[in-house]
């Protein structure tokens, strides 16, 4: 408690809280989303098994535009990542130092997860565990990766995008916004490969809007000695009370038509046979709920701000902030080891999806998995929080020691090498199917370029090849 207390203190007076507590917030509504829509049953061998509920809860699908919560986290990402890119430049930084930063808070909790999963899994193999079994578990405990793909991806692009958006402001995530139309069309019409670029598309349209979100930020903050305020927010969003309400409003509206005469689902998450996923690539109608949502946040940002400037509200909002990585990561595994005792103990419930005794089961079910989940954080949650500490020590020290245009250029190859190879080894375990024979329950290929390239990216860290 004492050192939230001394970091609560630390607080730089100009920081958006409001940010910090919405990526909280958000990985809390996912994580609970995740848990709450689960159903567990059993197979022909009567071993468990799982699957979302929403497939037999129609009723449940407008509910999913309050689960949907991944919009707002681009939103916050965008922002911190324009935020922190702004002030490394300020302090004589470059892009490739700053993505060697933000790679040592995202990638040690992954590795970490990812290791722990092979070992176990190996270990279950060894056991005698067939290996599409282990494959299955093994699949279920790494969804939340699926996510790590794009913002990886968005962090590793936030140099030449933000450059865009200093040029071009608001034009960038309209014309994002007309490569998700496009994609939208080949899934409709064809040919369906054109929707592949939605994938990245969509989120970096939510990611460039927290640049401008930003730069409104930005705008009113006195001038710092690395330049002016004017400088670092040449293309602000509105975000004035009509403005937000505008969003608001224009973002519901254009969802209620998308869906009401349009082709697009109501449900906002996936559901089996279903036309169209809203959300797996985004769709033009998460991106205007994603609207809509930007709107509500800019509407409750002041009442917040007020409220985070109690002592005891931030101190809450830091804690779960420097863990809210190993939250998210671990969540469904904390599913799996719950589901496990549970069965091991003859006490696992498997009621039918909807019935009364199903919905009974929502509270005593997330009320177990919330106490499991906080043991998992407390072994691993110090990986992301000592991460989180050490990565600014790093950046002097490499900022200093790299010399000569050769090398420098060189560390940018090699930087962007390695976290093309993480996103390349979280991508390849993605799409290999849930049933395929894996032995260590991840892509052997998956597996290797992963930490080839996180090792790679923890070498540049060290300083290693920036010692001239």
């Amino acid at each position: 408690m004492r050192r939230l207390r001394q970091l609560a203190e630390r607080t730089p007076a100009g920081r958006e809280r409001y940010v910090d507590l919405l990526r909280a917030v958000a990985i809390c509504i996912v994580v609970a989303g995740h848990w709450g829509v689960t159903v567990i049953g059993r197979d022909a061998a009567g071993r468990p098994t799982g699957h979302s509920a929403l497939g037999d809860l129609p009723w449940a699908y407008p509910l999913t535009w309050v689960g949907q919560v991944l919009p707002v986290f681009f939103l916050v990402g965008g922002f911190a990542n324009a935020a922190s890119l702004t002030t490394n430049r300020a302090r004589g930084g470059d892009a490739t130092g700053w993505l060697l930063d933000r790679s040592a808070r995202l990638v040690p909790p992954t590795t970490v997860l990812l290791l722990v999963l092979a070992a176990g899994a190996g270990g279950s193999y060894l056991w005698g565990a067939g290996e599409a079994r282990i494959r299955t578990v093994v699949w279920f405990a790494t969804i939340p990766l699926w996510f790590l793909v794009p913002y990886l991806a968005a962090v590793t692009l936030t140099p030449p995008m933000h450059a865009l958006h200093r040029r071009f402001g608001l034009a960038v995530p309209v014309a994002l916004v007309g490569l998700v139309a496009l994609g939208d069309l080949g899934r409709l019409a064809g040919p369906a490969p054109l929707a592949y670029g939605s994938y990245l598309a969509g989120w970096l349209a939510v990611h460039q809007a927290g640049f401008a979100w930003y730069d409104a930020h930005a705008a009113g903050r006195p001038p710092t000695a690395g330049g002016s305020s004017a400088d670092a927010a040449r293309h602000p969003l509105p975000t004035s009370r009509p403005a937000a309400v505008a969003l608001l409003a224009g973002g519901l509206g254009a969802l209620l038509l998308l869906i009401g005469v349009g082709p697009y689902p109501v449900a906002m998450l996936h559901v089996p046979g279903e036309r169209l996923d809203n959300a797996s690539p985004p769709s033009l109608a998460l991106l205007a709920l994603a609207t809509a949502q930007l709107g509500l946040v800019l509407l409750l940002r002041d009442p917040a701000e007020r409220w985070l400037r109690r002592p005891g509200p931030w101190q809450a909002v830091i804690a779960v902030n420097s863990v809210v990585l190993t939250v998210f990561l671990w969540h469904l595994t904390a599913a799996l080891l719950l589901v496990g005792a549970l069965d091991a103990l003859g006490l696992l419930p498997t009621p039918a999806v909807g019935t009364a005794a199903w919905l009974a089961w929502r509270v005593p079910w997330l009320l177990l998995l919330a106490v499991v989940l906080a043991g998992l954080v407390a072994v691993f949650g110090p990986v992301e929080a000592r991460a989180g500490r050490r990565r600014h020590a790093g950046e002097g020290a490499r900022r200093r020691g790299t010399t000569g245009r050769g090398r420098r250029q060189a560390r940018t190859v090699l930087v962007v090498a390695g976290y093309a190879a993480v996103v390349a080894g979280l991508l390849v375990n993605a799409v290999t199917p849930k049933a395929a024979p894996e032995p260590l329950g991840l892509p052997a290929p998956a597996l290797v370029a992963y930490l080839a390239g996180a090792g790679l990216l923890r070498g540049l860290r060290s300083g290693w090849g920036s010692r001239g």
